[in-house]
C-alpha cells in the first residue's frame, strides 16, 4: 500500500494502465492471434503465480511453493514475482501480460483491486466453495466475516483473505517519556490526540514531526473520514450473498453482511469531508504534521524508528519492519485510531484472484486452498510483515520478539469495532486514488485550499465514476 502524488511518472504510469486495458480489450475480441506463449518454451505448461514483488521474500515464496507441490507433486507450478512500485503499477502489469497472452492464471489482488479484477478479469469461486464447503469450514471459523464480504462483489466471493491491515495508531514511547505524557487510552479521542502532539512538539527539537501520514487511499485521509462518519464515496451493501453467510457463519455474526460492498455517487465536497481536511491543515499550520507527501512504509519506518516521528497510522505489517529497523518493543506502542464522531476503522485486505483466462481452473482452486491453510500461513508470514487473516494466529507468540505490547489491537480493530470496514474501492479505484492524491496535496498546501480543493476533487470523482472500466 504505497502510493505517490500525482507526478509525471504517475502520468506516465497511469497511461500505461490504460494502454494495458485497452490491449486487454483487443485480444478479447481475438485469442487466436499470436501471442507471447506461443514462443518455444515461454509455456512450461505449470500453473501461474503472480505477486507483487515486495508482497513477500523469496524464502517465504519458495516455501509457499515447495508446501504446495509436496501436497500436489502432479501440478506444476512457478510463483512469479512481479516487481512494481506499488498495487496500481502491478496491476498495470499484469493487464499488460493478459493482452500479452502470458497472462498468470492466479494474481494475489488487494483491497485496491478486487473489484477491478472481480468485474473484468476475475472468476467467482462460489461453485469451488459450495463443493469444499466441510473442508473450508475451519477457515471460515478463524476469518472475520468483514474481510470475507471486502472480497466479495456483487453476490459472489472471488478471492479468500489471506491476509490484511487495518489502520491503527503507532507511537514512540520514547518520545512519550520524553513529552512525560501517559499512553493513551484506548477509546482515546481526536482532541486528546491533539494535545499529545503538542505535548511531543514543545519537548522536541529541529527535525521532529509529531504526525506523519502518507498520501494515500489507505492510511492517508481515509482513516479519519471514517472516524467522522463519512466516506469518499457513498457505501453501501450489493445483495445476495446469503449462501455464503448461511454456510459457514452463526446469525450473530452475519447479521447486516451482503453481497460486497458498492461504492458510488463521490461525497468530497460534504461538511464532514471538509471537517477532515480542515483538522488536518490546522495540524500543518500548528507544525504538528507536516504537508503529506507521495512514499511508503518503508521511508516511514526509517523515520519513525529513528525518533524522528512521534505518531503514525500503521498497521500489523510495522511490527515486522520496526523490529528490522532495530525498535526493542519497549520504544513503541500502538493503539485504535482517534474516535470521532465514530470508532470506525478501515482496512485493506489482501488474497488470491483467479482469472477467467486460465486453462487450469480447478488447479488454482487447489492453490488458493492451500494458500489458506494454517501451517502455509505461519510459514509465509514467518516475518510477521502483516496481520494474518486468521484470527488463531494473532497470539501473543507471534508478537514476543517484534512487540508491540498492545498486539492484540491488530485483529481487535475488527473483532471489537463492528462497524470497520475496507477503504473505498470500486473497480475505477485506480483514477479514484490518483485524483484524492493529487487535491489532497492541493486542499492541505497552504490556508484557504481547503473548500476549493474539494470541490474539484468533487468533479474530477464524479467524472470518474461515469466512465466504464
Amino acid at each position: 500500500m504505497i502510493d505517490p502524488l500525482l507526478s509525471r511518472r504517475d502520468l506516465v504510469r497511469y497511461s500505461a494502465y490504460g494502454a494495458g486495458a485497452a490491449a486487454l480489450a483487443g485480444v478479447a475480441a481475438g485469442w487466436d492471434r499470436l501471442t507471447a506463449a506461443d514462443i518455444p518454451g515461454r509455456d512450461d505448461g505449470s500453473l501461474v503465480i503472480a505477486t507483487l514483488g515486495s508482497a513477500f521474500d523469496p524464502e517465504a515464496r519458495r516455501a509457499l511453493r515447495d508446501g504446495f507441490r509436496k501436497i500436489h507433486p502432479d501440478i506444476r507450478i512457478r510463483i512469479n514475482a512481479v516487481q512494481a512500485y506499488d498495487w496500481s503499477e502491478f496491476f498495470s502489469k499484469i493487464l499488460t501480460q493478459i493482452a500479452a497472452g502470458t497472462a498468470p492464471d492466479v494474481v494475489y489482488v488487494a483491497t485496491e483491486g478486487v473489484q477491478l479484477f472481480a468485474r473484468r478479469l476475475g472468476v467467482p469461486l462460489d461453485k469451488w466453495v459450495r463443493r469444499d464447503a466441510a473442508e473450508l469450514r475451519e477457515y471460515f471459523a478463524d476469518v472475520h466475516p468483514s474481510l470475507v464480504e471486502s472480497m466479495m462483489y456483487e453476490g459472489s466471493l472471488y478471492q479468500l483473505p489471506v491476509e490484511f491491515n487495518a489502520a491503527d495508531m503507532y507511537l514512540n514511547k520514547k518520545l512519550l517519556r520524553r513529552a512525560r505524557a501517559d499512553f493513551p487510552a484506548a477509546d482515546w479521542t481526536r482532541d486528546e490526540f491533539t494535545a499529545l502532539l503538542r505535548d511531543m512538539r514543545r519537548t522536541s527539537g529541529e527535525g521532529f514531526t509529531p504526525y506523519l501520514w502518507a498520501n494515500r487511499l489507505w492510511g492517508g485521509v481515509v482513516p479519519w473520514l471514517f472516524a467522522n462518519g463519512t466516506n469518499l464515496l457513498a457505501e453501501s451493501k450489493a445483495p445476495g450473498g446469503d449462501w455464503l453467510w448461511r454456510a459457514f457463519y452463526p446469525e450473530v455474526e452475519r447479521r447486516g453482511r451482503g453481497g460486497g460492498f458498492r461504492w458510488t455517487t463521490p461525497e468530497a465536497d460534504s461538511d464532514r469531508v471538509a471537517e477532515v481536511y480542515e483538522y488536518l491543515a490546522s495540524l500543518v499550520q500548528d507544525g504538528l504534521c507536516t504537508r503529506p507527501e507521495g512514499g511508503d512504509g518503508r521511508n516511514l519506518v526509517g523515520l519513525f524508528s529513528s525518533g524522528r516521528v512521534g505518531a503514525t497510522p500503521a498497521g500489523g505489517f510495522w511490527a515486522g519492519g520496526l523490529h528490522l529497523a532495530g525498535m526493542k518493543p519497549a520504544d513503541y506502542d500502538v493503539r485504535y485510531f482517534p474516535r470521532w464522531r465514530t470508532r470506525r476503522h478501515q482496512f485493506g485486505a489482501a488474497g488470491y484472484a483467479l482469472l477467467r483466462t486460465s486453462k487450469k481452473q480447478d488447479e488454482a482452486w487447489e492453490f488458493i486452498k492451500y494458500a489458506i491453510r494454517k501451517d502455509a500461513l505461519t510459514r509465509l508470514f514467518a516475518a510477521n510483515q502483516t496481520t494474518p487473516a486468521r484470527r488463531s494466529m494473532a497470539n501473543g507468540a507471534r508478537y514476543r520478539k517484534t512487540g508491540p505490547a498492545h498486539w492484540q489491537v491488530f485483529y481487535d480493530t475488527l473483532d471489537t469495532i463492528p462497524s470497520t470496514g475496507p477503504i473505498p474501492a470500486p473497480p475505477q479505484v485506480n483514477e479514484v486514488e490518483q485524483l484524492l492524491i493529487k487535491h489532497t496535496g492541493t486542499a492541505l498546501a497552504r490556508p484557504g485550499r481547503v473548500r476549493p480543493a474539494l470541490r474539484r476533487l468533487q468533479a474530477d470523482l464524479e467524472k470518474a465514476m461515469e466512465r466504464e472500466i
